[in-house]
């Protein structure tokens, strides 16, 4: 790394290492993005394998309450970078956005290779240097950075430092925490990383898990305590997971942590009232067996009658025996024990990270003057639906100008 005064490392190559690089950058410092793996980016291209879901357009005050208690830390690095600025900044690069129809904000292209592609070309132009297979490991006692290479160790000694190594979920892709020991090591109070946007575990019947492991269910409602969400899931051989499961994720880890189960309810027909839905099951059944009857009386998928099952199964009653009102009742209100939770390496994101009272208003670590932190290496979870990758982008932003600021102080 130069000698300059204006040299910077940037540990991790994902968005949020990324933009305070060309953040840094575009402020005239030499950057150099170190990262452990063979080459960059590799979780947000699995994040846009189904589709970028770069943002939200929802208006800014209901979009930063999506942040929970996190909020109040990560609200002036939205402003400064919010999810209109992010649109601009794709489309500079050539990349332009639209909205869905559920307000989530995707790249035409739809994936993330193009955009990524861009982006490196860009941030070559501006001079930035990426030196990959280097796994950062700590400080040694001179207070350089230290790396494990293929070709052994080395040493840097930058001006300035802005840590994104992400959280701790699918950590083939780059991110496995191992950053948390090498910060306590220093004093940095870190919180517990913890499985964000997650499955849980449910002990289904060995009948139905082979039956129906990696079915969805579609349309359906869940409820946990004055929490609802619509949406779909999907059933696994160990439990269940899926969007609208995420959605409520961080309120049924925090129940798992405290009791060590939490049931959660699920509406197999939320469109139908109560009323239309008995009118349904009232029906004559005739010679069908129930799994028919309840297919065409009620619409349901064979996966959604395998789950009554399941419910009357641990009950200790037969579906056959249900009147059609404690029958239409369970049809949306099936409950599901969850017994865990699913393992953080298969969780879409991570929960837990540096404390914000480590953290000063430019991302600067008090304890570490000069070492910056940015996204999912803080003490923040967000939902799936654009709001994990704006965090991630806007306090790489901000520890990026942290970094500047730093330098020219």
């Amino acid at each position: 790394m130069s000698s300059s005064p204006k040299n910077v490392a940037v540990i991790g190559a994902g968005p949020a290492g990324l933009m305070a690089a060309e953040v840094l950058a575009q402020g005239d410092a030499e950057v150099t993005i170190y990262d452990a793996m063979p080459s960059v980016g590799r979780k947000f291209l699995m994040a846009g394998r189904g589709g970028l879901n770069l943002t939200h357009s929802e208006p800014l005050p209901q979009f930063l309450a999506r942040y929970r208690e996190a909020m109040p830390h990560l609200k002036a690095a939205i402003e400064a970078f919010p999810p209109s600025a992010l649109r601009e900044w794709s489309e500079a690069l050539g990349q332009e956005t639209f909205v869905g129809s559920s307000g989530r904000v995707f790249p035409k292209a739809f994936k993330a290779s193009p955009l990524l592609r861009a982006w490196l070309r860009r941030l070559d132009s501006q001079g930035v240097k990426l030196a990959l297979r280097h796994r950062w490991t700590g400080w040694d006692e001179r207070g350089r950075l230290c790396f494990q290479t293929p070709d052994g160790s080395v040493a840097v000694e930058p001006r300035a430092t802005v840590l994104a190594l992400g959280g701790a979920s699918w950590p083939r892709l780059g991110s496995d925490g191992a950053w948390a020991e090498a910060l306590a090591a220093r004093g940095v109070q870190i919180s517990r990383l913890r499985p964000a946007n997650c499955g849980f575990t449910v002990s289904w019947s060995e009948i139905f898990r082979d039956r129906f492991q990696g079915q969805p269910l579609k349309g359906i409602g869940l409820n946990f305590g004055s929490d609802n969400v619509r949406g779909e899931a999907i059933v696994t051989r160990s439990g269940i997971e899926g969007g609208a499961i995420y959605a409520l994720s961080a309120e049924l880890r925090e129940a798992i942590d405290k009791s060590g189960s939490a049931t959660l309810h699920i509406a197999l027909r939320p469109d139908l009232n109560i009323d239309d839905l008995i009118a349904k099951v009232s029906a004559p059944k005739g010679k069908q067996t129930l799994s028919n009857f309840l297919r065409k009386a009620a619409n349901l998928s064979p996966v959604a009658i395998g789950l009554l099952q399941e419910a009357a199964k641990a009950s200790g009653v037969s579906l056959a025996s249900m009147s059609p009102a404690d029958l239409a009742n369970l049809i949306n209100a099936v409950p599901i024990e969850l017994t865990g939770i699913a393992p953080i390496a298969r969780a879409i994101s991570t929960a837990g990270g540096i404390a914000f009272s480590e953290i000063d208003a430019d991302f600067m670590i008090r304890r570490l003057p000069g070492v910056f932190a940015a996204g999912e290496m803080l003490d923040w979870e967000a939902p799936t639906g654009g709001y994990l990758l704006q965090g991630s982008f806007a306090t790489g932003a901000a520890a990026g100008r942290g970094a500047l600021k730093w330098l020219t102080a």
